[in-house]
C-alpha cells in the first residue's frame, strides 16, 4: 500500500523542492505541480503531486497521528 503525505516546501532548487514532514526535511520532484516556498503539498513516491490549503493538510496530519497512536 502506498500513502501521500503532506509536507511544507522549504526550499526550491530547479525541479526539486525541499519538503518538511514535521521535521524530516525530503527532497522530492516538483515537476508535476506548480509550487512555491511556503506550500502545504501532498507527496506520493517522492513526487509533489498537489498543492492543498493548510485546513486539509493539518487534517491529514491529525489523522497519521491518531493512527500511529494505536500501535
Amino acid at each position: 500500500m502506498c500513502v501521500a503525505i503532506p509536507g511544507k516546501v522549504i526550499g526550491l532548487e530547479g525541479t526539486e523542492a525541499s519538503v518538511d514532514f514535521s521535521g524530516n526535511i525530503v527532497k522530492a520532484q516538483a515537476g508535476l505541480v506548480n509550487v512555491k516556498i511556503g506550500d502545504r503539498v501532498l507527496v506520493h513516491a517522492g513526487c509533489i503531486i498537489q498543492t492543498m490549503d493548510e485546513d486539509m493538510a493539518n487534517e491529514i496530519e491529525e489523522l497519521f497521528k491518531e493512527i500511529e497512536d494505536l500501535n
